[in-house]
């Protein structure tokens, strides 16, 4: 997909007729609706500058009266790896296992590096395509593509700097010590432009969670990053994994709200009682969960979680790869999956649902009271058609415009 917007503003400029949420509309004390009302908000270096009643005759980019919401952020992917672009290409039912995934990408990673560059501007086009204006992208980091990964997708990503940001994720895809991957680490986590330090469940692909943790956590530390593992373990190993971390991030304070396990599945395969202990202990470590539902023959306890203040963030992880088909680049469909998985059907649950693609930026609170936008935010939003957050969560809304720290691309 080519990059589906044209610039439209940047700098200072006036947008007008653009739709706002300002409350809920009750009846018997239950949401039934949300109202709305047409605003003029001013952009400046960067930030909304002012919110303010409509100007309609004033000399503006006119919003159309489209719904502007929160532009939407995807916290668990792996842009520098994707067969978006390339023929299709369904799973091979030969690789089951992690490890028979490694196998066959010591085989295909030369290859697919010659066009990796290319790929990964086309997935981001994808996830502008769908409202998507900021990533948090795993990279590999392996013996066979050394920084090669990371060097093609900084190159993807200076391509897209004024429409698109990402934080990256140093991840040792092929194992920190199943492979020679510890020193690639070590030089990787010294570079600015990595967020985090990543993992890939310790104790089936390394055979030790001890020896794994304490070096992520020590580079971690060293070198002042955050973490986010990948642990698709279940079951003992799955569950020592998390407390092993979260024990980490309680002796280390540096590291509580930086670290963050991925997929986490030994969750989804708890009591209630035995969730309930979890989420209470990630809370008080400060430790958040970033997953990318559905998950095959699995439900994870994202209500547990939220209720006991666990940060959780939602991503498209693998979009139409060789790990899985399913992928479609848009965080609203991601809403809306966990809306109908978790029964959020009404007019105020849907619009709660808004917060797992925009990564808790609502524009109203629990109360109806309007929290979003005001002077001093972030100019990344988007434009849809929509009439409010309930019904984009639900219908999937088309996106009209998306902004990027003030750049505006209307669509084309």
């Amino acid at each position: 997909m080519q990059f589906p917007y044209r610039l439209t503003a940047k700098g200072k400029y006036l947008l007008k007729n653009v739709r706002l949420e300002t409350g809920f509309e009750y009846e018997n004390e239950e949401v039934t609706g949300t109202k709305t009302d047409l605003f003029s908000i001013e952009i400046e270096d960067g930030k909304i500058k002012t919110v303010k009643p409509n100007e309609p005759a004033a000399d503006a980019i006119d919003g159309k009266g489209f719904l502007m919401l929160p532009a939407f952020r995807d916290m668990h992917i792996h842009l520098d790896k994707t067969l978006y672009g390339l023929p299709w290409q369904a799973l091979s039912p030969k690789r089951r296992t992690v490890k028979d995934m490694i196998a066959y990408e010591q085989k295909i990673i030369p290859e697919l590096l010659k066009t990796s560059v290319g790929r990964a501007g086309q997935l981001i086009s994808l996830l502008q395509h769908y409202g998507t204006h900021f990533a948090r992208t795993h990279f590999n980091i392996d013996p066979t593509s050394g920084l090669q990964s990371l060097e093609h997708l900084e190159l993807a990503l200076e391509h897209k700097k004024d429409s698109f940001k990402a934080e990256l994720v140093a991840f040792p895809q092929h194992g920190v010590y199943y492979t020679e991957s510890a020193p690639l680490m070590k030089e990787a986590a010294q570079l600015k432009s990595i967020g985090y330090i990543g993992g890939l469940d310790p104790f089936s692909i390394d055979g030790s969670i001890e020896k794994v943790m304490d070096f992520t956590v020590q580079l971690a530390l060293d070198h002042h990053k955050g973490i986010d593992i990948h642990l698709h373990e279940a079951g003992e190993s799955g569950i020592k994994t998390i407390n092993y971390l979260i024990d980490k991030a309680i002796e280390n304070p540096q590291l509580q709200g930086k670290t963050f396990v991925s997929h986490a599945f030994a969750l989804a395969h708890l009591s209630p009682k035995e969730t309930e202990k979890v989420a209470e202990r990630l809370a008080a470590g400060k430790v958040g969960i970033a997953s990318s539902v559905p998950f095959k023959g699995a439900v994870m306890p994202i209500p547990t979680l939220k209720k006991y203040g666990v940060k959780v963030l939602i991503g498209n992880d693998n979009v139409q790869d060789y790990w899985s088909t399913f992928g479609s680049g848009n965080m609203l469909q991601k809403a809306n999956l966990i809306a109908e998985l978790y029964g959020y059907a009404t007019e105020f649950a849907l619009s709660r649902a808004l917060q797992f693609a925009t990564q808790s930026i609502l524009p109203l609170d629990d109360l109806g009271k309007q929290q979003w936008p005001k002077a001093g935010d972030e100019a990344s939003i988007v434009l849809t058609s929509a009439s409010c957050s309930a019904e984009a969560v639900s219908r999937m809304s088309e996106i009209e415009a998306l902004m990027n720290d003030g750049n505006l691309f209307w669509r084309n």
